[in-house]
């Protein structure tokens, strides 16, 4: 396809070279040649998001901000037909056709992995990158404590990952199940939606496999995984009936199960799956949630405008170099929280949490006390976030008391 004038422009200013490009330039049309020197571009400058959209010139989003790449040509829709066609090579295609939308991954000659999707918007096309992480990192790198690293440690029973889209959840996952892959001799099956952290086999033998490619869905993934010998299995995400019956099924049976969810806290968690089924069904879903749930993680990203120094930097406000501080709470399901879950009272896992510090438990009120006591974050971000402000303004104050007295004893 001819790519339109503009585009040539724009890539001419920007100044890229195609040497992080999967394959030779010149095996490509110049669409897809313009849409991998946009990668480069996105890895050079650290963006986490490349937006690519007919009629619009290129946005990138830096620490959180989304803005239009300075003094660039909008994108043709012929331009975004051609990288459509480019990303959707090997996919399945009805997916797009049916839906309107097409999730993939891809990874750069650098060996750096983006996710995108590519969909419709008034009969052209639109495409969405995220740049993901390099390298698998540690917990402790995520802003999580290195405790949670028991839970690659489980035989069986059921793991969530909860959050919105883009918080993490995928990351955190990665921890975790590199963590099992370097350390125990297990087969692992990961279905996702698209790949997004290759898992090569260390001492655990590892599957990856995609949806639209290798399966037709979650759940049909997850029934064959059953038949496949697993010891640990990683889910994705689970939001149908289905898929999250068989989870728990799976998790039953003998098996460790990951899995993400879309909600805002760990009680909201146990609510999303239960609720998905019909009010008959949900006391005994609740009983067996009871039984295989293992804990919750819930997280959220936010952009850092607190004034954090070290001995060699400025406090950190500019927009374009604020970095992004996760925020998180934890729920480990020991027999207590299993009796609350089991008899529907997900009100009262609040104050289990509150009390539960001895088992790694904590609110997102306690934590982002801790980032604002750390000064992380600005206590009006920490009141926005907050499900309950005023618990967590008292837990800020009993934070700088306690630290207080630890200061004065060791001035005596």
């Amino acid at each position: 396809m001819e790519l339109c004038r503009g585009a040539v422009n724009a890539a001419i200013r920007l100044k890229m070279t195609d040497s992080a490009s999967p394959t030779a330039a010149s095996d490509h049309d110049p669409n897809t040649v313009l849409l991998l020197q946009l990668l480069d571009h996105c890895v050079a400058e650290k963006a986490s998001d490349l937006h690519l959209s007919a009629d619009h010139p290129p946005y990138l989003r830096l620490q959180g901000l989304l803005a239009p790449l300075a003094d660039q040509a909008t994108l043709s829709p012929t331009t975004l037909r051609g990288m459509a066609n480019y990303l959707c090579q090997g996919c399945n295609v009805q997916a797009l056709e049916e839906t309107g939308a097409l999730d993939g991954a891809l990874s750069t000659a650098d060996g750096t992995r983006f996710r995108y999707n590519v969909y419709r918007r008034g009969g052209e096309f639109s495409i969405a990158l995220r740049r993901l992480e390099e390298t698998i990192r540690q917990l402790s790198d995520l802003g999580l404590s290195d405790d949670l690293y028991q839970l690659a440690e489980l035989r069986d029973g059921l793991v969530l990952l909860a959050g919105p889209t883009g918080c993490g959840k995928s990351t955190t996952l990665a921890t975790l199940i590199d963590r099992i892959n370097r350390s125990r001799r297990s087969h692992i099956i990961t279905i996702e939606d698209p790949i997004e952290y290759l898992h090569p086999s260390h001492h655990s033998l590892v599957d990856q496999r995609q949806i639209g490619t290798d399966a037709r869905s979650f759940n049909d993934a997850l029934v064959a995984a059953l038949r496949q010998d697993p010891d640990v299995i990683l889910v994705g995400e689970i939001r149908d009936l289905e898929t999250i019956r068989t989870a728990i099924t799976a998790a039953e049976t003998g098996h460790l199960v990951f899995a993400t969810v879309h909600a805002s806290d760990c009680a909201g968690s146990i609510d999303r799956l239960v609720t998905v089924f019909p009010a008959e069904e949900q006391p005994g879903i609740r009983r067996q949630l009871a039984m295989v749930l293992r804990a919750i993680i819930a997280q959220r990203l936010l952009v850092s405008d607190g004034m954090k120094f070290d001995s060699s930097s400025a406090p950190q406000q500019n927009d374009s170099t604020r970095p992004l501080v996760l925020a998180s709470e934890v729920l480990m399901v020991n027999s207590a929280v299993g009796n609350l879950i089991a008899q529907a009272k997900d009100a009262q896992i609040y104050s289990m949490m509150e009390t539960g510090s001895s088992e790694g438990m904590y609110t997102f009120e306690e934590n982002l006390a801790r980032l604002l006591q750390r000064r992380l974050i600005s206590e009006r971000t920490a009141v926005a976030i907050a499900k309950n402000p005023q618990v967590m303004l008292n837990r800020l104050r009993q934070g700088a008391a306690s630290n207080g007295n630890r200061l004065s004893t060791r001035n005596r």
